[in-house]
Protein backbone atom coordinates (compact mmCIF):
# COMPACT_ATOMS: atom_id res chain seq x y z
CA UNK A 1 0.00 0.00 0.00
CA UNK A 2 1.31 3.55 -1.14
CA UNK A 3 1.94 5.86 1.43
CA UNK A 4 -0.91 8.83 -0.05
CA UNK A 5 -3.09 5.35 0.23
CA UNK A 6 -2.34 5.05 4.15
CA UNK A 7 -2.55 8.84 4.59
CA UNK A 8 -5.73 9.23 2.94
CA UNK A 9 -6.97 6.02 4.94
CA UNK A 10 -5.69 7.64 7.86
CA UNK A 11 -7.82 10.79 7.14
CA UNK A 12 -10.96 8.80 6.25
CA UNK A 13 -10.60 7.10 10.27
CA UNK A 14 -9.87 9.87 11.77
CA UNK A 15 -12.73 11.81 10.29
CA UNK A 16 -15.49 9.34 10.83
CA UNK A 17 -15.98 9.93 14.51
CA UNK A 18 -16.36 13.82 13.95
CA UNK A 19 -19.09 13.36 11.30
CA UNK A 20 -20.78 10.81 13.39
CA UNK A 21 -21.21 13.11 16.68
CA UNK A 22 -22.15 16.07 14.58
CA UNK A 23 -24.55 14.37 12.37
CA UNK A 24 -26.29 13.47 15.73
CA UNK A 25 -26.17 17.06 17.70
CA UNK A 26 -27.34 18.61 14.08
CA UNK A 27 -30.69 16.91 14.62
CA UNK A 28 -30.59 17.71 18.11
CA UNK A 29 -30.23 21.59 18.10
CA UNK A 30 -32.42 21.46 14.57
CA UNK A 31 -35.07 20.63 16.90
CA UNK A 32 -34.23 23.49 19.11
CA UNK A 33 -31.93 22.11 21.36
CA UNK A 34 -28.42 23.11 22.02
CA UNK A 35 -26.74 20.16 23.74
CA UNK A 36 -23.08 20.84 24.81
CA UNK A 37 -22.47 17.47 26.41
CA UNK A 38 -21.71 16.25 23.09
CA UNK A 39 -17.98 15.44 24.70
CA UNK A 40 -19.12 13.81 27.86
CA UNK A 41 -21.42 11.33 25.64
CA UNK A 42 -18.73 10.49 23.28
CA UNK A 43 -16.41 9.35 26.42
CA UNK A 44 -18.51 7.20 27.65
CA UNK A 45 -19.39 5.84 24.39
CA UNK A 46 -15.94 5.05 24.77
CA UNK A 47 -15.45 3.63 27.41
CA UNK A 48 -18.79 1.27 27.44
CA UNK A 49 -18.07 0.28 23.46
CA UNK A 50 -14.06 -0.67 24.90
CA UNK A 51 -15.49 -2.20 27.65
CA UNK A 52 -18.43 -4.31 26.56
CA UNK A 53 -16.06 -5.58 23.79
CA UNK A 54 -13.43 -6.33 26.02
CA UNK A 55 -15.62 -8.40 28.54
CA UNK A 56 -17.46 -9.81 25.39
CA UNK A 57 -15.11 -10.70 22.62
CA UNK A 58 -17.66 -9.23 20.29
CA UNK A 59 -16.83 -6.10 18.86
CA UNK A 60 -21.01 -5.65 17.76
CA UNK A 61 -21.72 -5.72 21.35
CA UNK A 62 -19.50 -3.03 22.02
CA UNK A 63 -21.00 -0.91 19.46
CA UNK A 64 -24.39 -1.61 20.73
CA UNK A 65 -23.34 -0.47 24.44
CA UNK A 66 -21.26 2.51 23.16
CA UNK A 67 -24.71 3.99 21.23
CA UNK A 68 -26.74 3.03 24.63
CA UNK A 69 -24.15 4.70 27.13
CA UNK A 70 -24.57 7.87 25.10
CA UNK A 71 -28.43 7.67 24.70
CA UNK A 72 -28.60 7.34 28.46
CA UNK A 73 -26.41 10.57 29.09
CA UNK A 74 -28.64 12.35 26.77
CA UNK A 75 -31.50 10.91 28.42
CA UNK A 76 -29.84 12.48 31.64
CA UNK A 77 -30.05 16.21 29.67
CA UNK A 78 -33.74 15.89 28.34
CA UNK A 79 -35.13 14.76 31.68
CA UNK A 80 -33.37 18.29 32.98
CA UNK A 81 -33.78 20.65 29.95
CA UNK A 82 -36.96 19.36 28.85
CA UNK A 83 -38.70 18.00 31.65
CA UNK A 84 -37.15 20.36 34.83
CA UNK A 85 -36.66 23.06 31.98
CA UNK A 86 -33.00 24.24 33.56
CA UNK A 87 -30.70 26.03 31.66
CA UNK A 88 -29.55 23.80 28.18
CA UNK A 89 -25.74 25.43 28.32
CA UNK A 90 -25.22 24.58 31.68
CA UNK A 91 -26.71 21.49 31.83
CA UNK A 92 -24.67 20.22 28.37
CA UNK A 93 -21.42 21.50 30.33
CA UNK A 94 -22.28 19.46 33.66
CA UNK A 95 -23.02 16.31 31.26
CA UNK A 96 -19.81 17.08 29.92
CA UNK A 97 -17.92 16.98 32.91
CA UNK A 98 -19.68 13.89 34.13
CA UNK A 99 -19.21 12.30 31.36
CA UNK A 100 -15.06 12.68 31.87
CA UNK A 101 -15.62 11.79 35.49
CA UNK A 102 -17.53 9.04 35.30
CA UNK A 103 -15.71 7.08 32.10
CA UNK A 104 -12.19 7.52 34.14
CA UNK A 105 -13.51 5.51 36.81
CA UNK A 106 -14.94 3.25 34.66
CA UNK A 107 -12.47 2.73 32.43
CA UNK A 108 -9.97 2.49 35.19
CA UNK A 109 -9.44 -1.37 34.74
CA UNK A 110 -9.47 -0.90 31.05
CA UNK A 111 -6.40 1.02 30.99
CA UNK A 112 -3.33 -0.72 28.83
CA UNK A 113 -5.57 -3.97 27.87
CA UNK A 114 -5.75 -4.95 24.38
CA UNK A 115 -8.47 -3.75 22.34
CA UNK A 116 -10.60 -5.55 19.85
CA UNK A 117 -10.31 -3.80 16.41
CA UNK A 118 -13.05 -3.53 13.94
CA UNK A 119 -12.29 -5.39 10.79
CA UNK A 120 -12.01 -3.55 7.71
CA UNK A 121 -14.11 -5.23 4.57
CA UNK A 122 -12.01 -7.08 1.80
CA UNK A 123 -12.12 -7.82 -1.98
CA UNK A 124 -9.21 -9.73 -2.74
CA UNK A 125 -10.28 -10.03 -6.14
CA UNK A 126 -9.92 -6.12 -6.90
CA UNK A 127 -6.12 -6.16 -5.48
CA UNK A 128 -4.75 -7.68 -9.54
CA UNK A 129 -6.54 -5.15 -11.02
CA UNK A 130 -3.87 -2.49 -12.03
CA UNK A 131 -4.38 1.26 -10.35
CA UNK A 132 -8.16 0.40 -8.82
CA UNK A 133 -6.11 -2.53 -6.74
CA UNK A 134 -3.48 -0.31 -5.44
CA UNK A 135 -5.09 3.02 -5.21
CA UNK A 136 -9.23 2.72 -5.65
CA UNK A 137 -10.13 0.11 -3.96
CA UNK A 138 -8.40 0.46 -0.36
CA UNK A 139 -10.20 3.43 -0.02
CA UNK A 140 -13.31 2.62 -1.40
CA UNK A 141 -13.84 -0.62 -0.83
CA UNK A 142 -11.51 -1.15 2.41
CA UNK A 143 -13.05 0.67 5.74
CA UNK A 144 -14.68 -0.74 8.37
CA UNK A 145 -18.64 -0.37 8.33
CA UNK A 146 -19.28 2.38 10.55
CA UNK A 147 -17.09 4.42 7.85
CA UNK A 148 -20.12 3.50 5.22
CA UNK A 149 -22.66 3.76 8.27
CA UNK A 150 -21.25 7.44 8.20
CA UNK A 151 -22.27 8.35 5.48
CA UNK A 152 -25.96 6.61 4.71
CA UNK A 153 -26.54 8.30 8.00
CA UNK A 154 -25.61 12.08 6.36
CA UNK A 155 -27.63 10.91 3.42
CA UNK A 156 -30.53 9.57 5.53
CA UNK A 157 -30.81 12.68 7.81
CA UNK A 158 -30.53 14.98 5.03
CA UNK A 159 -33.60 13.21 3.23
CA UNK A 160 -35.50 13.02 5.89
CA UNK A 161 -34.83 16.81 7.51
CA UNK A 162 -35.76 18.54 4.01
CA UNK A 163 -37.80 15.24 2.06
CA UNK A 164 -40.14 14.17 4.68
CA UNK A 165 -43.32 15.13 7.05
CA UNK A 166 -41.05 14.05 9.66
CA UNK A 167 -38.02 16.67 8.87
CA UNK A 168 -40.71 19.17 8.77
CA UNK A 169 -41.94 18.70 11.64
CA UNK A 170 -38.35 18.32 13.73
CA UNK A 171 -37.46 22.00 11.78
CA UNK A 172 -41.08 23.70 12.52
CA UNK A 173 -40.06 22.56 16.38
CA UNK A 174 -36.75 24.07 15.82
CA UNK A 175 -37.92 27.15 14.41
CA UNK A 176 -41.01 28.10 16.40
CA UNK A 177 -41.99 25.89 19.02
CA UNK A 178 -44.98 27.94 19.94
CA UNK A 179 -46.27 27.36 16.79
CA UNK A 180 -46.00 23.84 16.24
CA UNK A 181 -47.93 23.31 19.53
CA UNK A 182 -50.63 25.40 18.52
CA UNK A 183 -50.95 23.37 15.49
CA UNK A 184 -50.35 20.02 18.02
CA UNK A 185 -47.52 19.07 17.93
CA UNK A 186 -45.59 17.49 20.98
CA UNK A 187 -42.65 19.84 21.28
CA UNK A 188 -41.35 17.73 23.94
CA UNK A 189 -41.58 14.73 22.42
CA UNK A 190 -40.05 15.37 19.23
CA UNK A 191 -37.36 17.37 20.68
CA UNK A 192 -36.64 14.31 23.48
CA UNK A 193 -36.48 12.07 20.52
CA UNK A 194 -34.18 14.33 18.91
CA UNK A 195 -31.84 14.61 21.71
CA UNK A 196 -31.67 10.41 22.24
CA UNK A 197 -30.68 10.46 18.29
CA UNK A 198 -28.03 12.87 19.04
CA UNK A 199 -26.39 10.83 22.30
CA UNK A 200 -27.09 7.47 20.14
CA UNK A 201 -24.69 9.15 17.87
CA UNK A 202 -22.31 10.58 19.82
CA UNK A 203 -22.22 7.18 22.03
CA UNK A 204 -21.09 5.65 18.94
CA UNK A 205 -18.90 8.15 18.01
CA UNK A 206 -17.12 7.48 20.80
CA UNK A 207 -17.39 3.79 20.43
CA UNK A 208 -15.25 4.26 17.21
CA UNK A 209 -12.40 5.54 18.63
CA UNK A 210 -11.73 3.02 21.15
CA UNK A 211 -12.88 -0.08 18.65
CA UNK A 212 -11.29 1.15 15.44
CA UNK A 213 -9.66 4.53 15.44
CA UNK A 214 -6.91 3.54 18.42
CA UNK A 215 -8.54 0.44 19.97
CA UNK A 216 -7.87 0.79 23.45
CA UNK A 217 -8.87 2.57 26.41
CA UNK A 218 -7.44 5.99 27.31
CA UNK A 219 -8.81 8.52 30.24
CA UNK A 220 -10.12 11.54 28.12
CA UNK A 221 -9.18 9.80 24.79
CA UNK A 222 -11.55 12.07 22.87
CA UNK A 223 -9.54 14.55 23.34
CA UNK A 224 -11.81 17.66 22.77
CA UNK A 225 -13.24 15.63 19.21
CA UNK A 226 -17.02 16.33 20.95
CA UNK A 227 -16.21 20.14 20.53
CA UNK A 228 -15.08 19.86 17.15
CA UNK A 229 -18.25 17.88 16.50
CA UNK A 230 -20.46 21.19 18.44
CA UNK A 231 -18.50 23.26 15.93
CA UNK A 232 -19.21 21.71 12.87
CA UNK A 233 -22.62 21.82 13.34
CA UNK A 234 -22.31 25.51 13.20
CA UNK A 235 -19.62 25.53 10.22
CA UNK A 236 -22.15 23.26 8.18
CA UNK A 237 -24.77 25.88 8.64
CA UNK A 238 -26.92 23.39 10.08
CA UNK A 239 -26.74 21.35 6.55
CA UNK A 240 -26.19 17.36 6.97
CA UNK A 241 -24.23 17.54 3.15
CA UNK A 242 -21.67 20.17 4.36
CA UNK A 243 -20.82 18.19 7.50
CA UNK A 244 -19.30 15.79 5.19
CA UNK A 245 -16.97 18.01 3.88
CA UNK A 246 -16.27 20.06 7.33
CA UNK A 247 -15.50 16.51 9.06
CA UNK A 248 -13.67 15.74 6.61
CA UNK A 249 -11.39 18.84 6.22
CA UNK A 250 -10.62 19.05 10.11
CA UNK A 251 -9.90 15.19 10.11
CA UNK A 252 -7.51 16.12 7.00
CA UNK A 253 -5.66 19.12 8.87
CA UNK A 254 -5.45 16.94 12.48
CA UNK A 255 -3.57 13.99 10.44
CA UNK A 256 -1.59 16.16 8.05
CA UNK A 257 -0.49 17.79 11.04
CA UNK A 258 1.35 14.09 12.37
CA UNK A 259 2.43 13.69 8.93
CA UNK A 260 4.46 16.97 8.96
CA UNK A 261 5.77 15.29 12.40
CA UNK A 262 6.50 12.44 11.14
CA UNK A 263 8.76 13.62 7.92
CA UNK A 264 10.82 15.60 9.68
CA UNK A 265 9.89 19.10 9.40
CA UNK A 266 11.04 21.77 11.78
CA UNK A 267 7.71 22.83 13.75
CA UNK A 268 6.80 22.54 17.15
CA UNK A 269 5.01 19.07 17.92
CA UNK A 270 2.70 21.04 20.21
CA UNK A 271 2.03 23.35 17.16
CA UNK A 272 0.97 20.60 15.32
CA UNK A 273 -1.56 18.52 17.79
CA UNK A 274 -3.03 22.05 18.45
CA UNK A 275 -3.85 22.42 14.78
CA UNK A 276 -6.91 21.27 14.61
CA UNK A 277 -8.49 22.96 17.45
CA UNK A 278 -6.88 26.59 16.31
CA UNK A 279 -8.72 25.53 12.56
CA UNK A 280 -12.08 25.18 14.49
CA UNK A 281 -11.52 28.52 16.03
CA UNK A 282 -10.58 30.07 12.60
CA UNK A 283 -13.48 28.48 11.10
CA UNK A 284 -15.78 29.91 14.26
CA UNK A 285 -14.49 33.19 13.40
CA UNK A 286 -14.79 33.16 10.03
CA UNK A 287 -18.54 31.71 10.52
CA UNK A 288 -19.83 34.49 12.88
CA UNK A 289 -18.68 37.52 10.10
CA UNK A 290 -21.36 36.00 8.03
CA UNK A 291 -24.09 37.31 10.29
CA UNK A 292 -27.15 37.15 8.33
CA UNK A 293 -26.38 34.23 6.56
CA UNK A 294 -26.11 32.56 10.10
CA UNK A 295 -29.21 34.18 11.45
CA UNK A 296 -31.13 32.99 8.03
CA UNK A 297 -30.14 29.07 8.32
CA UNK A 298 -30.28 28.66 12.16
CA UNK A 299 -33.14 27.08 13.90
CA UNK A 300 -34.80 30.40 15.14
CA UNK A 301 -35.76 28.59 18.76
CA UNK A 302 -32.01 27.17 19.12
CA UNK A 303 -31.48 26.94 23.03
CA UNK A 304 -34.82 27.93 24.24
CA UNK A 305 -36.84 26.42 26.65
CA UNK A 306 -40.13 25.55 25.81
CA UNK A 307 -42.79 25.04 28.80
CA UNK A 308 -46.44 23.68 27.13
CA UNK A 309 -49.78 25.80 28.46
CA UNK A 310 -51.62 23.39 31.26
Amino acid sequence: MSPLVQVLLTIITASTPLLIAAIGELVTERSGVLNLGVEGMMVMGAVAGFGAAYETGSPLIGILASIAAGMAMSAIFALMTLKFVSNQVATGLALTLLGLGLSGLIGEPFVGQPGLKLARMSLPSMNNIPFVGQYIGPILFGQDVLVYLSIALTVTVSYVLFRTRTGLIIRAVGDSHNSAHALGVSVIGVRTVCVLFGGACSGLAGGYLSLAYTPQWIENMTAGRGWIALALVVFSSWQPYRLIIGAYLFGAVGVLGYVAQAVGFGIPSQFLSSLPYIVTVLALVIISKRTLSSRGQSPACLGQAFVPDR
